[in-house]
């Protein structure tokens, strides 16, 4: 089997030890396979995303001595095609539009963070038509008629990482009732949420192996939901221990001072950042 993974940094903030570990493994991962290691800019939130940021990742994970085996997609630069993919789901029945408040909508639409709860959507707009969408709606994913259309289809993803190593079935309820209608897209800003565009990037960039921390582990069934809803199998999943503060905290990119930047100005070698998060 081929292996090709990939680092999917969003530059909203400088890479801190966290970013470094995961990237540093799934490089590693794939040279030791003989694969291929792809970057990808997460940069649909345009109003967070910023140049400087780009710039810094890409510098820093020079130094670090990686290497990545095409042209960096950046998904800022894609949007017409995950609408493409947005309006197949529609084609499928699958959306419907919602008008709720722009914060709710930023915040649905927000890559997951550990400790922080995904709220399940009220369904206040669910019985709205789609011949009722207005440009400034949101789509959200009908999850009930998802799901109902997989229903008899044997929805599983394979974890091959030491933490929950083996088969995982996804229980299509509990997507019902715990993960509810996510927003998967929103016309007048022209962009995917983080979940469809994520599944649509493995897709086109022929992902075999995600490679990331474990905090995401729990949307997985999401995307593998959205994989099969447009037709592929999803690929396998190793996901890795996270780096953490003196106080067991995850890392987040306002921990300035664990910034790979730091490092790199205080003269720390990449082989010194390897060993602070056990490589």
């Amino acid at each position: 089997m081929s292996f090709v993974t990939r680092f999917a940094p969003s530059p909203t903030g400088p890479l801190h030890l966290g970013h470094a570990y995961s990237a540093l493994l799934a490089h590693d991962m794939a040279r030791a396979a003989g694969g291929q290691f792809l970057l990808r800019f997460e940069d649909t939130d345009l109003d967070r995303c910023k140049p400087e940021y780009v710039q810094q990742t890409l510098d820093d994970l020079k130094w670090l001595g990686i290497r990545w085996d095409a042209e960096p997609l950046f998904q800022s630069e894609h949007l017409s095609v995950y609408n493409q993919y947005v309006e197949r789901l529609t084609s499928f029945g699958l959306t419907y539009p919602c008008g709720c408040s722009r914060k709710d909508i930023a915040a649905a639409m927000a890559a997951p963070q550990e400790g922080v709860a995904q709220a399940v959507y009220p369904q206040t707009c669910k019985a709205r038509s789609m011949e009722d969408r207005s440009d400034t709606d949101a789509l959200r994913l009908h999850m009930d008629k998802a799901c109902a259309a997989l229903r008899g289809t044997e929805l599983s993803f394979r974890e091959v990482g030491p933490i929950k190593s083996g088969l995982h079935a996804i229980d299509l309820e509990r997507l019902i009732s715990d993960v509810g209608d996510i927003v998967i897209g929103r016309k007048d800003i022209q962009t995917a949420a983080y979940f469809l565009a994520s599944a649509v990037d493995d897709i086109r960039q022929n992902i075999t192996h995600v490679v990331r921390g474990i905090d995401l582990f729990d949307f997985t069934p999401v995307q593998v939901l959205l994989l099969h809803l447009l037709g592929h199998e999803p690929p396998l999943y190793h996901h890795h221990a996270l780096i953490r503060d003196e106080n067991g905290k995850r890392l987040a990119k306002r921990d300035d001072a664990r910034a790979i930047a730091v490092f790199r100005a205080e003269g720390a070698s990449p082989t010194n950042i390897r060993s602070m998060v056990g490589l």
